[in-house]
């Protein structure tokens, strides 16, 4: 996907939400350790979750922010596409899987804040604080609840 507007941003965010929840639930079946199994389970929904929500972003969105061009920034930011899932947490336990998934997330926000400093037009710095902010406020949350399984 080429992404150029920051509807295409928030697009290919929504996209990476999804390929992190399918290789999750694809690993949960293949992990021996337990508890592995049910943080996968737990984070493969939670990034499905995630990902309705970053549409809703895109669907109500103020329409001169969605459809400003970002096209330079994002050369400048080096996009990483497509490297979300190959079995990457089939022999990890739950802390290392936890620790991928926010170092993912972690990309997402580095990826929001860069383009929201890169802007001038209040608009467009509103939606990717929104984004950022959500981003970060999520991240949070899922370390919060993957915590409860040490518990277990």
């Amino acid at each position: 996907m080429e992404v150029e507007t920051l509807r295409d941003v928030i697009h290919w965010a929504r996209g990476v939400h999804l390929q992190l929840s399918e290789c999750l639930s694809e690993c949960q079946e293949d992990a021996v350790d337990e508890r592995a199994k049910l943080v996968l389970s737990y984070l493969s929904n939670y990034e499905n979750k995630l990902a309705k929500v970053v549409e809703k972003f895109e669907e109500s969105g103020d329409e001169h922010a969605l459809n400003t061009w970002c096209i330079e920034y994002i050369t400048k930011f080096k996009l990483k596409s497509g490297e979300f899932c190959d079995k990457p947490f089939v022999n990890l336990n739950a802390q290392q899987i936890v620790a991928t998934v926010v170092e993912k997330h972690q990309y997402l926000l580095s990826f929001f804040r860069f383009l929201s400093m890169q802007t001038a037009i209040p608009c467009t710095k509103e939606l990717m604080e929104e984004l950022s902010s959500f981003e970060e406020h999520e991240t949070m949350k899922m370390v919060q609840a993957t915590n409860r399984f040490e518990d277990m």
